[in-house]
């Protein structure tokens, strides 16, 4: 999986863990949505991504690099 494909993943799965977290154990979880979303959106302009970095750390490809490997 491509590094990013791995950060819509990511992405997705952390709104949904903070939707059941909001539905079961408090209401302020809302906020971990937020940020997400927020971080989705200046991400798309700045290109900063503290995920990404994380997951090339990881060893995580870009889809250019997996391209290459072909």
């Amino acid at each position: 999986m491509s590094l990013e494909r791995s950060i819509m993943a990511f992405a997705g799965f952390m709104i949904l863990l903070s939707l059941v977290l909001m539905a079961t154990v408090s209401q302020h979880f809302i906020w971990l949505t937020v940020f997400v979303g927020a971080n989705l959106f200046q991400s798309a302009f700045t290109g900063f991504c503290p995920a990404a970095m994380i997951m090339k750390k990881l060893g995580i490809k870009t889809a250019a690099q997996i391209a290459l490997n072909k």
